[in-house]
């Protein structure tokens, strides 16, 4: 079980690894708009955002130039932090590993060797060891980066103040980027990603994890306290009861839709959203995936918020209107000013708003969401001669229609929407399952010595 912390931890190295070490790894986790883990990779700390939308792990390493940076990252103290540099102990990756080709689009070990300079005896007999895999090009939807893979060791801080040391760690190496100042340790399905490497140790830690995130800003929380991630959810029965104890609530699951365009998505199926007693329906594209790779909703923490069909979308915010709107007053001025809609005033109100409940495929794998995960409420100054006003505004955002999806997710559960579930994806049944938690005490539970 590994579990991710966003606290510091001090760990002593200890000779030699164990199926223990394999179930009680504690990392650094630090919540906002996206979530950060901290390692260690040869004595130089690494702090990553959480990605499983995506199935590379890379960072920015010395020198390093980043295009169209400025004010892209959330976390201030993380961007100031000088980029490592690489270790005499990191190695190439060949340019015939597996690992090679993976992150080139599963292009033939002889064609990134020909483009790596191996001569062409070499390449007919196999023998081009020696040479390095190309420099690739790896993309997301707001930013980009060009890299090279690497291989060293990584150091995982334990619970026990002790650390589970990965040789061989395969890793992406950034000299530049575009919009993409922070690494990533990308969680997807891939063979690149931070649970498949750590699979090559432990088959447990492959085939189950789940998260837990508290909330952005805490206060919902009442308490400071991490959120866990655990690897290997389901490989340690004294942990397993402790969760049990404390969380009562069991998972909803959806089964796992297969994406041929993006194999390394989560993606589920949609049915419908309810907005209070009325069921919407999903429009068909987002209940499968097509043969194109469109269709179907990723579950995804790397993205804040979820993103919807503009054609679900103006139904669900249509419904709002229709309930919310009724008594009060449109907050014009805010939407122009934050983006987000619709937005009412609550001066003299009650904050009554609809239930929202996402219906997924499956019997029964419906998920109630809680206000403060679709609807969030504050007070607004004005220009600060007036007297402030409570705000409302509903927090789940128009994606675009159709067309403008074609070739990718109809839809994107974010991990603003995510917040007070435990999460968990399990590969080995091909399903993703949700269920309340308090996070808090869902590590306090881990966490117990």
């Amino acid at each position: 079980m590994l579990i991710l912390t966003k606290d510091k931890l001090q760990a002593r190295p200890r000779q030699g690894t164990d199926n223990t070490l394999l179930r009680l790894v504690s990392l650094p986790l630090s919540p906002g708009s996206d979530y950060t883990l901290s390692f260690t990779i040869n004595s130089q700390p690494i702090s990553l955002y959480l990605d499983t939308g995506s199935d590379l792990v890379w960072f920015p390493c010395q020198p390093f130039e980043c295009i169209l940076c400025e004010g892209k990252a959330e976390n201030a103290t993380l961007a100031s932090i000088p980029p490592p540099k690489l270790s005499k102990t990191a190695t190439p990756v060949s340019c015939k590993s597996s690992a090679c080709s993976a992150v080139h689009s599963n292009l033939p070990s002889s064609d990134l060797c020909a483009i790596s300079n191996c001569p062409l005896e070499s390449i007919e007999i196999s023998d081009c060891r020696k040479h390095s895999c190309p420099q690739f090009y790896y993309a997301y939807g707001d930013g980009s980066l060009i890299a090279r893979l690497y291989r060293d060791s990584i150091r995982l801080p334990l619970s026990n103040q002790t650390n589970l040391i990965f040789n061989n760690f395969t890793f992406g190496c950034a000299h530049t980027s575009l919009a993409e100042p922070i690494g990533v340790a990308g969680f997807g399905r891939g063979v690149l990603s931070l649970p498949a490497q750590l699979a090559t140790l432990s088959p447990q830690l492959g085939n189950q994890f789940s998260y837990c995130l508290v909330s952005h800003s805490f206060d919902s929380d009442g308490v400071r306290r991490p959120s866990p991630l655990i690897l290997g959810r389901y490989d340690h029965d004294e942990k397993e009861r402790r969760v049990n104890g404390v969380n009562k609530p069991s998972f909803v699951y959806t089964s796992m839709l297969d994406n041929p365009r993006h194999p390394y998505f989560y993606c589920v199926g949609l049915e419908g959203i309810s907005i209070g007693r009325k069921k919407i329906p999903a429009p068909d594209f987002l209940r499968k995936v097509d043969r194109e790779g469109s269709g179907g909703v990723v579950v995804d923490s790397g993205t804040t918020f979820t993103m919807l069909p503009a054609s679900l979308y103006d139904f669900v915010v249509a419904e709002f209107e229709n309930r919310v709107g009724r008594v009060n007053e449109r907050a014009s001025v805010i939407e122009e000013n934050t983006g987000l809609s619709p937005c009412y005033y609550f001066d003299n109100n009650a904050v009554n708003v609809p239930r929202v409940v996402l219906h997924f495929v499956g019997n029964g794998s419906s998920v109630v969401l809680p206000r403060r995960n679709y609807f969030y409420e504050f007070l607004d100054g004005g220009d600060g001669k007036g007297k402030k006003r409570k705000v409302g505004c509903l927090m789940l955002m128009n994606g675009g229609d159709e067309a403008e999806l074609s070739g990718g997710p109809g839809a994107t559960l974010g991990n603003y929407q995510q917040q007070g579930f435990e999460v968990v994806y399990d590969l080995e049944n091909r399903r993703v399952g949700f269920a309340r938690r308090h996070c808090a005490s869902l590590w306090e539970a881990l966490n117990q010595n």
